[in-house]
């Protein structure tokens, strides 16, 4: 059983007992956080497909931690003009143990 679940305006398929790593949340670590923007459940071959929800479905799953990506570097540079710029970037994660999928 999976579900394709909206979290922070992206899309991530989620199973039960598996890990995700979505953008940052509000919560604490060890708390539970419930997902109601679902939009596709697959039960052994029954999909349902929402439009663009599905009423009642929901995803609960358990904010483990919070982690930062691998690091992006941005280089600009103008050409003849002695202009560069070095930045990095590591982008802010939640990981999150989903628990259950309820349709």
């Amino acid at each position: 059983m999976y579900a394709i679940v909206d979290i922070a305006g992206k899309q991530f398929k989620v199973e039960k007992d598996k890990f995700v790593y979505a953008p940052l949340l509000d919560q604490e670590e060890g708390s539970t956080v419930d997902f109601d923007n679902v939009l596709l459940v697959d039960d052994e071959g029954k999909v349902k497909v929402g439009t663009p929800t599905l009423k009642g479905a929901k995803v609960s799953g358990k904010v483990l931690e919070h982690v930062k990506g691998d690091k992006v570097i941005v280089f600009k540079k103008k050409r003849r003009k002695g202009y560069k710029v070095k930045n990095g970037h590591r982008q802010q994660f939640s990981k999150v143990l989903i628990e259950d999928i309820k349709n």
